[in-house]
C-alpha cells in the first residue's frame, strides 16, 4: 500500500490542480491527529483522500475498493463470502473455521450434540448465516405468512425512573428494554415455549412526481405485532425494524482512524452547509470507556467483537464469555424461558459458545472481503459519479479513507479503502424516522451506511430491498426516501433529467 501512495498517478484535470493542492495542504494540517503517520505519510494520505474533481476517467486504484484486501472474486452469488485477498495462510485457515461456525446450526437443549445445543430458548435465527444470508443484506418478508428471518423488531420503552434516566445519561445503557419482551421481538422458540410474537407489515403506496414526466412509487410501512406469547406489550413501547446489513469490509471500517471520523462531525452545522453529522459515543464493554460507535443502523456498537457477542445472545440465544447469560434475551417476566434447559457443558466451559468459538466467528466477521468495483471506468458510470459528487451525496457518504497503521490486524493496516460512509449519525427526516432513540441517536437519526458492494445485492441475495427496513425496492426509491439533512440532495435527484437519474443509479450499481 505504501508504494501505491508514493507513486500516485495524476487524476485531476489541469484546471483543478491548484484547488486540490490547496485542499491537500489544508487536509495535511487537519491530519495532525493521525499520530500513526509521519509527516510525509500525512501529506500523501491527505492528497489521495481528497475528493476528485476530474470525472473524465477513473481514479487511481478505484477498482480495488478495499486496497490490497479487495477480494479476488467474480461478481456471482458468492461475491460477499471471500476472505481478504491479503490474508495470511494461517489467517485463511482461521477464516474457514470461523465460517463453519458462522454457518453452524444450533439446537435446543438437551441434545446429543453437546457442542451445538443451547439455542434460545427464544430466538430469531438458528445460525448467524440464517440472518446474514451469503454474508449479504437481509430483507422483509415477501408475503404476510412468511416468517421474518433476516429482519426483526427492536423494542424499548422511555425511561420511567431516576435510575433509568441516570443510566441513559451516563450511557451505562443505550435504551430501556420492554419489561416483558426485552430488547427485540423473537419470533421463534424452542419446543414447549411460545414465541414472543410475529411482526406484521402493511404498506401504503405514495407517488412521487419526477422531472421529465416520470413518477416513482414509495411504499410506507406500518408495523404491528400479532400472536403475543407473554401478555401485553407496554403501552409506551417503541418499535423499530431492522434488516441485517452485509458483512463485507466491516474489519476495515473498524480500522479507520477514529479521529478521521470525528473530524468530519459538525453537530452544530458550524459551516452552514446543512449537514450536521454527529458521532455516536458508547461505552466499550471491555474497558467501560466512551468510544466511537461504528456498527449497527444507529452506530450503537463500538467493535465487531461486541456486535458478535450481542448477536449470539439476542438473535440466537447463545451465551459467550462477553454476554454469559444462557437464557439470551429472556426477561425476568418470562420465568419459564429463564428456567428452560441451557447448553452449558462443564467440560467445555461456563458458556454455550466458549472461546475459541467467539474468537473465530469474530475473526471471520472481521475478514470478509469487499469485492472489486465493476464498470468503474464506464463513461456513464463516471457521469453518474460526477452527479453523486455534485448533488452533495459525499457530504455524508465520504468516498475514501486510508486505514490506521496501528490497526490491530496487519492486513487492515494502511489500506486505501472506498466505503462511501462517514459512520456518523445524520437526521434523515420524518419519513425515515422510527421515533426510537438509542444512545446518542435520536428517533430520526441514522448512521450513514457504507455503499460498497451495494450494486451486487441482487446478484448475491436475489433482491433489491434497501434502507434499514427494506422498504425501498430499488436504489432510486432508497434515494427518494432521504430527507432531513439529505433533503437538498434528494430534491436535486427529483429535479434531474431522466438520463441523469439513470446515470446516478448506474454509478451506485457499480459500487
Amino acid at each position: 500500500m505504501t508504494s501505491l501512495l508514493r507513486h500516485r498517478p495524476t487524476i485531476l484535470g489541469a484546471g483543478s490542480v491548484a484547488l486540490v493542492a490547496a485542499f491537500a495542504t489544508a487536509s495535511a494540517a487537519v491530519l495532525s491527529h493521525r499520530t500513526d503517520l509521519d509527516a510525509a505519510d500525512r501529506e500523501r494520505v491527505a492528497a489521495i483522500t481528497t475528493p476528485t474533481t476530474d470525472f473524465t476517467k477513473a481514479e487511481g486504484f478505484e477498482r480495488n475498493t478495499a486496497g490490497a484486501a479487495t477480494a479476488i472474486a467474480r461478481p456471482n452469488h458468492n461475491a460477499f463470502s471471500f476472505p481478504l485477498a491479503n490474508l495470511s495462510f494461517e489467517g485463511q485457515q482461521d477464516f474457514k473455521v470461523g465460517n463453519g461456525l458462522f454457518k453452524k446450526v444450533w439446537v435446543s437443549s438437551p441434545a446429543s450434540t453437546q457442542a451445538s445445543d443451547g439455542l434460545g430458548p427464544l430466538f430469531n435465527a438458528r445460525a448467524c448465516e440464517r440472518c446474514h444470508v451469503k454474508d449479504g443484506r437481509g430483507r422483509p418478508p415477501l408475503t404476510p405468512d412468511e416468517p421474518a428471518v433476516s429482519m426483526f423488531l427492536r423494542l424499548s420503552v422511555p425511561p420511567s425512573t431516576d435510575s433509568e434516566r441516570a443510566a441513559l445519561a451516563d450511557k451505562t445503557v443505550l435504551r430501556i428494554p420492554e419489561p416483558t419482551y426485552g430488547g427485540q421481538l423473537q419470533n421463534f422458540a424452542v419446543p414447549g415455549l411460545p414465541a414472543e410474537g410475529q411482526m406484521r407489515i402493511a404498506y401504503e403506496e405514495e407517488i412521487v412526481e419526477l422531472n421529465g414526466g416520470e413518477t416513482a412509487s414509495l411504499r410506507k410501512p406500518t408495523y404491528t405485532i400479532s400472536d403475543l406469547g407473554y401478555g401485553s406489550l407496554a403501552p409506551d413501547v417503541m418499535v423499530s425494524p431492522r434488516v441485517t446489513p452485509p458483512m463485507i469490509g466491516v474489519g476495515l471500517l473498524e480500522a479507520i482512524h477514529a479521529d478521521d471520523i470525528l473530524s468530519q462531525a459538525d453537530p452544530e452545522d458550524a459551516d452552514g452547509d446543512g449537514i450536521s453529522g454527529r458521532p455516536s459515543m458508547v461505552r466499550d464493554p471491555e474497558t467501560g470507556e466512551l468510544v466511537l460507535g461504528r456498527f449497527g443502523w444507529k452506530a450503537s456498537t463500538p467493535t465487531i467483537e461486541a456486535q458478535t457477542a450481542d448477536a449470539f445472545s439476542g438473535d440466537i440465544g447463545i451465551s459467550t464469555p462477553h454476554v454469559p447469560a444462557s437464557y439470551g434475551d429472556c426477561t425476568e417476566n418470562q420465568s419459564a424461558c429463564r428456567e428452560a434447559p441451557h447448553g452449558v457443558q462443564a467440560a467445555l466451559g461456563s458458556v454455550e459458545a466458549p472461546d475459541p468459538v467467539m474468537e473465530l466467528v469474530t475473526f471471520y466477521s472481521r475478514n470478509v472481503a469487499v469485492p472489486p468495483r465493476r464498470d468503474f471506468d464506464d463513461p456513464e458510470v463516471l457521469r453518474g459519479k460526477a452527479l453523486f459528487y455534485d448533488y452533495g451525496c459525499i457530504d455524508c457518504h465520504t468516498p475514501k479513507y486510508v486505514t490506521s497503521r496501528d490497526a490491530p490486524q496487519r492486513e487492515h493496516q494502511f489500506q486505501l479503502i472506498w466505503p462511501y460512509t462517514d459512520l456518523l449519525l445524520h437526521e434523515m427526516g420524518e419519513g425515515l424516522a422510527d421515533n426510537r432513540p438509542v444512545g446518542d441517536a435520536s428517533g430520526s437519526e441514522w448512521r450513514t451506511p457504507p455503499l460498497w458492494g451495494i450494486g451486487l445485492t441482487e446478484t448475491v441475495n436475489g433482491h433489491t430491498f434497501f434502507l434499514h427496513d427494506g422498504r425501498a425496492r430499488n436504489l432510486l426509491e432508497a434515494v427518494l426516501w432521504h430527507g432531513g439533512e439529505a433533503q437538498a440532495s434528494r430534491d436535486q435527484v427529483v429535479a434531474a433529467a431522466p438520463d441523469e437519474r439513470d446515470a446516478l443509479i448506474r454509478f451506485l450499481e457499480s459500487l
